[in-house]
Formats: structure tokens, C-alpha cells, sequence
């Protein structure tokens, strides 16, 4: 017998202004039964997953879209935690092992920061039991042997949050929020944190917040450390050092962490979990897995030892990457000089031809803003620009969506499941909603040059994907300049390459385009690392330092092997 999950959001219901139509068109409530109904004191629809007959229709009917009704093919045991009726609910716990690091793998809303505060104990199991206190027989008859040991030994935790802007209200200095923190001049270096000590916290950068965050995490003495999405705001070069301090900290305890970057999460890890379901509705976490394994068949979207698909199609690397194109220029751009403050920059011309999206890699602060800025001003041509830094204006979804390209809104709206937060508010949503809407905003509007900075911020592995589709698609025969510091995301989509170099916040320069083999290769030197491709994914891997493969790339120059 399979499993049906109902879900309502009720940060989008709007009650009985509605007039409750999903209690009148329910066919079990129309035949005198309680599939849906008002709670005693309450204002919210309740649905009965056990009355439920998977009909859909107030799903249909339901004016904002926030009922979300599954009908699972396949038996689950009960969940092991759930945060309340008709919300979402995790199936199983992935657990860390001794001396690894092991990666949690999946979209957002899955279940996997769920996962990592059940283990932490921030949250406790509680099986979708919301009506008498949970049991120790409950726990006996509900919990795995290898959970319910786990969970009952006290272990020393250091955790290293989702969310780092909560940090922000610390009053005082980095300095004395470290010193507080009891973190040790080690981390303080290894994180680079000596130049911004004397900042207030309150004004650090993203990138600034998150190295904190990690060192916060990395000086305590713990036997677990939980990382949850460790690289967003990092530059590649942060990304890739703060990779190699994740793997060495197996030799202080066990790691277990949430990663998006495929490049950072396939370094770092020895084993991988693979969380599967819909988002936030259910999550199922998979056995543990080899790390090469366990992330080819998430990117194919079928678990070959529990024989379950859940995805209906790969998600797939080219066998030759995007190559440059031939086709004609469209705009070309003088040499650039400019200095602003004590920062100095400069660029070579350059020009981007039709249905060409160049790629723009380097580190933070060496003026790859400031280059999309002066390139909005240079061409004579209408230009669509999705900024860094998002300010979420006081408008509904719905509502700021108005007026773009009817084709490619409703295009995203699919891609990215834009449906369920449409009647929110901008300023309501999360970092990843909020980046899904900009991007849909940027791409629908008519233009001749899209510029989109940093678009992979706080977005899942698939919604990348869906990003390098959508834009090749949108772009059509236009073209675009994008800035990212994943470097599969920058693979996927462009043909050619500007490489940035210099030395943060003092002075940078920007190459002209190029190849993007030695565009690549070029940067990687830069930070000190080789990549070749997967044999059967074609995704971009980084070599193990001193390897025979890392070796035999450096020997030839070619660090990003193809």
C-alpha cells in the first residue's frame, strides 16, 4: 500500500476568505465524511491524509495554490519527525561516520537542515505524533538500533549554520565575537579573518559573515561538526581552501554537511546521503553511498540499491562542454580604466557575439560589479541586469512579475515551482525564493544584453541546472555576460571566458575573452588547482593534490582537462 501525503501552507492560505472552497469540492466531504475540515479554535483547513482519495481537486480549485496532495508509489515507514498537521515531514536520518566527511546531497526543502538539527538535537523525533507526548516505547518501536544509539550517546557539537545573518546581532567586533567564542589564532588565520578584526560584525560582507561562521565552527573542540551550506558568498579560491580545511577537520571529529557546489561537495566528501521527495512536502533520505556513486545517480535521478526514481530525467553535462561560437559579433567595448577610492581597475577590450553567454571568473573584490556597471553605460542597447545583492521590495510575486515575457515568466515559474509563493510577498521570502524570482524578472524582460551577477547564490544543484537551461533558452539570439563562482555553472553555460586577477579591494584587471579551455585553465592555475571530467557523469572533478592525474595536468599546462 503506498502513502499519501497532504500539505498546506498556511503562510499563503487565505482562509476563509475563500470561502473554504477545498472543503466544497472534496467528494469525500460532499458524501457527509470529514476529509477536510476546521479544527476546534482554529481558522485553517485541516486535511485527512487517511480519508484523502488523491483526487486533486482542491488542489485545482484552491484560489493561491497552497495544497499540495502525493500520492507515494512506493511504502514508507513512519516519519521521524514532521512539524505539525498537513506540513512537511523527513523519512529516515543519514548519520555520520567515524574519521569522514559525509556530504547530504539534494534540492532545497528537502529535509536536510531538518536532518542535521534532529542529529545536533536541536530538534528531537517525534513521528508525527501530535496528540500525547512521545514514548520510550515509541522510540523503542519507531527508532532504527543504529539511530536510537546515536541519538542516545551525548556528543560534543559545533555547528556551523544555514542561515550566518543571524550573526549580524552580535553588537560588538569580530574580535570579540571570536575572543567570546573562545575561537583560536589557527582558525583566525586559516580563514583569513587577522585584516577585519577590528570590524563591527554588523557591517561585515556576505563573504566576510560566512568565513566567520566557519571559523566559529572549526575552533571548537568537537567530536561531530555540522556545515550547513558552507560556500555561499565565498569566491571560488575561498571555496576551494575552505574545501581543504573541511577536509582536514576529519582529523579532529566526524563531518557531516549540506553543499550545492558539485565541486566542493565531490572534494570534500568520502560518502553522500542522496535526500529525495518534494519540496517542502516530504523528504527520504537514501543509504549511504560512496561519494562518486552516490552523486552520479542523484544527477541521473535513480537510486540504483533502493531501486527508486525520483526524477524523471538526468541532469546532464555535456560530453564537450559549451564551445565558442562563430556566429557574429553583436557589441564590442573599449579598454576600461577606472579608480574609486584606492581600488584601481582595469580591463582589455573585448566584444560577445550572438547567442554567446561569456563567463566572468576571479576572486571577490577585483571589480566584476564594477565591469557589469560599466558595461550597462558603454553599449547602445536596452540591457537587463539581475544585481548581486537583492533588495525584496514590498509587492506581491504575482505582482512584480507583471509585464515580462508572458513565455518565459510562465517558463520559470515551472522550472523553479514559482507557483506556491506567488501570492507572497517580495520582502517574506527566502534567500533562494527571492534569487528564483530575480532571475525570472531578469529573463523575461526584453532586452539585447543580460547581465546577471552571481545567479547561482543560494540556489540547489537542480535549480542550477534549470538556470543554464532557461537562460540559453530565454537569451535566444541575444547575449549575455554572467558572473558566478561555480565553476560547473560557469562550464555549463558559456562558451568563452574573462578571466579576473589583481589582488582584492586593491586593484584588478579583467582579460579580454578568451578560449574558455585556457580561460579556465588560467584561473585554476591562479588558485592552485587542476579538474578533469567525471568518465561517467562529464562533470568537472578536482584532482586530488599530487595525484598522478594532478601531476600529468600541471606538467602540461592544461589544468582543466576536458
Amino acid at each position: 500500500m503506498g502513502v499519501r501525503i497532504a500539505v498546506l501552507d498556511r503562510s499563503v492560505c487565505i482562509e476563509k476568505k475563500c470561502g473554504y472552497v477545498c472543503m466544497k469540492v472534496c467528494p469525500p466531504n460532499r458524501m457527509g465524511e470529514e476529509c477536510i475540515y476546521i479544527e476546534e479554535g482554529g481558522v485553517f483547513p485541516v486535511i485527512s491524509e487517511e480519508l484523502c482519495i488523491g483526487c486533486g481537486l482542491c488542489v485545482k480549485k484552491c484560489p493561491v495554490s497552497c495544497i499540495e496532495i502525493i500520492n507515494l508509489a512506493h511504502e514508507l515507514e513512519d516519519p521521524i519527525f514532521q512539524y505539525g498537521i498537513n506540513t512537511f515531514r523527513l523519512y529516515r536520518l543519514p548519520l555520520p561516520r567515524e574519521g569522514s566527511a559525509v556530504a547530504l546531497v539534494g534540492k532545497n526543502g528537502i529535509g536536510k537542515s531538518t536532518a542535521l538539527k534532529l542529529l545536533a538535537g536541536q530538534l528531537s523525533p517525534n513521528f508525527a505524533i501530535f496528540d500525547r507526548k512521545i514514548s520510550e516505547e515509541d522510540f523503542e518501536k519507531k527508532l532504527r538500533p543504529e539511530w536510537r544509539r546515536f541519538l542516545g550517546q551525548k556528543r560534543k557539537v559545533s555547528i556551523k549554520p544555514q542561515n550566518i545573518e543571524r550573526i549580524r546581532s552580535f553588537k560588538g567586533t569580530v574580535r570579540q565575537l571570536l575572543s567570546q567564542t573562545g575561537v583560536s589564532e589557527e582558525a583566525i588565520a586559516l580563514f583569513s579573518l587577522n585584516p577585519i578584526l577590528e570590524r563591527e560584525v554588523s557591517a561585515l560582507s556576505g563573504g566576510e559573515l560566512q568565513r566567520v561562521a566557519l571559523a566559529v565552527c572549526y575552533g571548537r573542540d568537537a567530536d561531530i561538526y555540522y556545515i550547513d551550506e558552507p560556500t555561499n558568498y565565498l569566491d571560488i579560491g575561498e571555496r576551494l581552501r575552505t574545501a581543504i580545511i573541511m577536509k582536514s577537520l576529519t582529523e579532529k571529529g566526524d563531518v557531516l554537511f549540506v553543499e550545492h557546489d558539485l565541486t566542493v561537495l565531490d572534494y570534500v566528501s568520502d560518502y553522500v546521503y542522496v535526500f529525495y521527495g518534494e519540496e517542502n512536502t516530504y523528504g527520504v533520505v537514501s543509504g549511504i553511498k560512496n561519494t562518486r556513486n552516490g552523486i552520479n545517480e542523484y544527477l541521473a535521478g535513480y537510486l540504483k540499491d533502493e531501486n527508486v526514481r525520483f526524477r524523471d530525467h538526468d541532469l546532464k553535462f555535456s560530453s564537450f562542454s559549451e564551445v565558442e561560437r562563430t556566429s557574429k559579433i553583436l557589441y564590442s567595448y573599449p579598454a576600461l580604466e577606472k579608480t574609486l577610492s584606492s581600488f584601481a581597475f582595469k580591463s582589455e577590450e573585448g566584444e560577445i557575439r550572438e547567442g554567446e553567454v561569456v563567463g566572468i571568473v576571479g576572486k571577490n573584490a577585483l571589480g566584476k560589479t564594477l565591469f557589469l556597471n560599466e558595461l550597462k553605460s558603454i553599449f547602445n542597447a536596452s540591457v537587463s541586469h539581475k544585481p548581486q545583492y537583492l533588495s525584496p521590495k514590498e509587492v506581491l510575486v504575482k505582482e512584480y512579475l507583471e509585464g515580462g515575457r508572458a513565455g518565459v515568466v510562465e517558463e520559470c515559474k515551472r522550472a523553479f515551482r514559482l507557483q506556491p509563493i506567488m501570492e507572497k510577498r517580495m520582502d517574506e521570502l527566502s534567500g533562494g525564493q527571492l534569487q528564483r524570482v530575480e532571475i525570472t524578472k531578469a529573463l523575461s524582460r526584453e532586452a539585447d544584453i543580460y547581465l546577471l551577477d552571481e545567479p547561482s547564490a543560494f540556489l540547489d544543484i537542480e535549480q542550477r541546472f534549470e538556470l543554464a537551461r532557461l537562460l540559453k533558452k530565454a537569451i535566444g539570439e541575444k547575449c549575455a555576460f554572467v558572473v558566478d563562482h561555480d565553476i560547473v555553472l560557469i562550464d555549463n553555460i558559456s562558451s568563452r571566458l574573462i578571466v579576473f586577477t589583481g589582488e582584492s579591494s586593491v586593484q584588478g584587471r579583467a582579460s579580454a575573452p578568451m578560449d574558455k579551455r585556457e580561460g579556465m585553465s588560467a584561473f585554476l592555475k591562479s588558485v592552485d588547482i587542476t579538474m578533469r571530467r567525471d568518465k561517467e557523469s562529464r562533470r568537472p572533478r578536482i584532482n586530488k593534490p599530487g595525484s598522478r592525474l594532478d601531476r600529468e595536468q600541471r606538467e602540461s599546462g592544461d589544468y582543466y582537462a576536458f
